[in-house]
């Protein structure tokens, strides 16, 4: 997304154990953090967390979040990005390729530039 000139923001559900975010920054139990690189600040993206510095209201803090609790990445500009699927088989997942009605007679494929 930064290389095309967007703004990556993460949907994170704050509820997950070993998040660290500021609380009062939380509505409805997510938070949505702005991970670009004049934001976040020493981000660290491993297999298991993100972590970065970033301020809230002008107050420094330290975000810490698994990657377990990331619900989904888009950018601001359009909108667009994607819903990562839980493990927990719920209605939340995103659907899979097994899951695609089969009745469609050809791709509906568009090019993106």
């Amino acid at each position: 997304m930064a290389d095309n000139g967007h703004t990556p923001h993460i949907v994170v559900d704050a509820s997950v154990d070993g998040v660290s975010v500021p609380p009062e920054h939380v509505k409805d139990g997510k938070i949505i953090l702005n991970i670009s690189e004049s934001a976040a600040h020493n981000l660290k993206l491993v297999n298991d967390s993100v972590s970065f510095r970033a301020r809230f209201g002008g107050v420094p803090f330290d975000v810490w979040v698994p990657t377990s609790s990331i619900l989904g990445i888009y950018a601001r500009e359009t909108g667009q990005g994607m819903i990562f699927s839980n493990d927990s088989g719920t209605s939340d997942s995103v659907p899979h390729a097994d899951d695609v009605d089969e009745t469609r007679s050809r791709p509906h494929l568009r090019v993106v530039k």
